[in-house]
């Protein structure tokens, strides 16, 4: 499934921001309502987008209901943010969070060695989640792009921008335009399988779909991509929970 892009849509009134992705297994359009994604336009690949608005409009009712019943949904319990003396994954590794607290030194988080270092300022005994997830923002922003930088290079695939994100429900994903998403907590995984997600992305510039095609390019940069697509499977509830967002 490829992202194509973001939308909005006046329906009875009411202002929807929608999300659109084409699939190459789609035969008809699908919209799909969650809480954490809001509305999702399915788009099968030959569909025209001119038609779209109109679909809405058709479909008005039944998005209102749905969003109505998501808002009115109890919310899931608040995940626990890692607290002083926990360990928390970074690039396929177990590191020991420190608190310490500083009275000049702005909040912040610094890696040494095997322990990651949380500034906080004076005596606040705030939730440390914040300031991982900055970190965490700031590793993905250097090392991802650092990456995807060399392998576009390697496979002749450059993009228009890329983006760190924290999508709930995808680890990255490729626009039309050529735009790279990546999810944040993917610093919480080793670097092959980092490695993986990024070349998966690149490899739908050049085949926007999933087709034996575009897994044929994954392989042959990525031969053990089947075993770093089930790590992220078998892990996915755990890295989603290790912070709160």
């Amino acid at each position: 499934m490829v992202l194509v892009g973001e939308g909005k849509a006046s329906l009875d009134g009411q202002t929807i921001s929608y999300t659109i992705k084409r699939s190459a297994r789609a035969r008809q359009v699908r919209l799909e309502v969650r809480r954490d994604t809001s509305l999702t336009v399915v788009l099968p690949k030959s569909y025209n987008l001119g038609y779209l608005s109109d679909l809405l409009q058709d479909k008005r009712q039944w998005i209102l209901s749905k969003l109505a019943q998501c808002s009115q949904a109890p919310l899931l319990p608040a995940e626990k943010a890692p607290q002083s003396g926990d360990t928390i994954p970074y690039l396929g590794r177990d590191v020991e969070v420190v608190r310490r607290r500083s009275l000049e030194e702005a909040e912040s988080a610094k890696l040494e060695g095997e322990r990651l270092i949380v500034n906080l300022r004076g005596s606040r005994d705030g939730s440390l989640g914040p300031v991982l997830e900055q970190w965490y923002r700031m590793q993905a922003a250097r090392l991802i792009k650092g990456r995807a930088e060399e392998l576009s290079a390697r496979l002749g695939l450059p993009y228009s921008r890329l983006i760190i994100r924290g999508q709930r429900t995808r680890w990255g994903s490729c626009s039309q335009r050529g735009t790279l998403s990546f999810n944040w907590k993917l610093m919480m995984a080793p670097p092959p399988v980092i490695d993986y997600v990024i070349l998966h992305e690149l490899a739908h510039l050049k085949e926007m779909n999933h087709t034996s095609r575009f897994w044929g390019l994954v392989a042959e940069h990525c031969p053990q991509w089947r075993q770093h697509k089930r790590w992220l499977k078998d892990h996915e509830a755990d890295l989603a929970s290790t912070l709160s967002s």
